[in-house]
């Protein structure tokens, strides 16, 4: 099996800040809107750079939407950014309609996604916002892994025509992705292969699926995992090729599992190779405060819980 080396633990948020600050050298028309979170949002590069091309709103999500989304009508590509919770359910209307319904071309960067925002506690954690997102018609939801990966997806999202909700996080994770990676949005990445069972993995939990893949290969279980950064369009034909070796699935990510990768994954396998699949998410639950690696280990969102997922499910095959 291919090993991965993480090269030094980064926070997804400033790939999201170092792919900005690209796009502000090399995009003229790429506009960035905050609701009061600069730091958290690592844009403090992109507005030294280009003071007269950033907008402070203040606390006022709402608004900020609306104003990106009138932005795009003179030709400006905005980013908006915010904490997912207040990028998705204290804005869903004004998405909806002044974007997502219109196919307003805006890019909605959501940072401190899932339960990964810690110690901030339940109000500040969302696992609903795939959910959310993916439901919007037209709506490109992308979850990227790592650093390289973030900073490759803000670069790409600038070239893609129409809304996109791109979401990362709060915490330093493992860096393990190329960082002259091509980001091809609705393109899977098989990570390694295998015969036995199909990990899919998304966001943080693509390195805690490489890490389960590689104990479970030292009790003799071939793991194929997947990275699926794009949930929405979702790579049908790469999920599809890999269970026809496999014959089972366990899907992992930091969400509810209701609404989230896991149910567009049973979608694609239910209408083409229904075969039994696991979830690694979280139970149709709130989070609580705690540190990063508490919560995971919690709600079973670990590489230890993966190869939990991993026996259960090989046993239906």
């Amino acid at each position: 099996m291919k090993k991965y080396i993480d090269t030094g633990k980064k926070d997804t948020r400033s790939g999201f800040g170092a792919g900005l600050t690209e796009l502000g050298r090399t995009n003229p028309n790429v506009v960035a809107l905050c609701a009061d979170l600069v730091g958290s949002l690592k844009m403090d590069d992109f507005i030294k750079e280009n003071p007269e091309r950033f907008f402070q709103v203040g606390i006022a999500e709402a608004n900020m939407m609306g104003l990106a989304a009138g932005m795009t009508i003179g030709g400006k590509i905005p980013f908006t950014g915010t904490f997912a919770n207040f990028s998705t359910g204290r804005v869903y209307d004004q998405i909806r309609q002044s974007i997502a319904y219109s196919g307003k071309n805006v890019k909605i960067c959501a940072s401190h996604a899932g339960i990964t925002l810690g110690e901030d506690g339940a109000t500040h954690q969302i696992l609903e916002d795939i959910g959310l997102m993916k439901m919007l018609p037209g709506m490109t939801v992308i979850n990227p892994c790592d650093f390289n990966q973030t900073k490759a997806a803000t670069l790409a999202i600038a070239e893609h025509e129409g809304p996109v909700y791109l979401r990362f996080g709060r915490p330093a994770v493992a860096n393990f992705t190329p960082e002259d990676q091509k980001f091809e949005i609705g393109k899977a990445l098989q990570l390694t292969e295998g015969t036995d069972v199909t990990i899919i993995a998304t966001g943080h939990l693509v390195w805690e699926a490489l890490l389960a893949a590689e104990a479970l290969e030292a009790k003799g279980i071939s793991a194929e995992v997947i990275n699926i950064h794009t949930i929405k369009p979702l790579d049908d034909a790469a999920i599809l090729a890999s269970v026809a070796k496999t014959g089972c699935v366990v899907t992992c990510e930091e969400h509810n599992f209701l609404g989230g990768l896991g149910e567009s994954v049973s979608r694609v396998l239910v209408k083409n190779n229904p075969v039994p699949q696991e979830f690694v998410a979280t139970n149709d639950t709130f989070g609580e405060s705690g540190t990063p690696a508490q919560l995971m280990e919690k709600y079973g969102l670990n590489n230890k819980a993966i190869e939990e997922a991993v026996v259960k499910v090989l046993k239906r095959k």
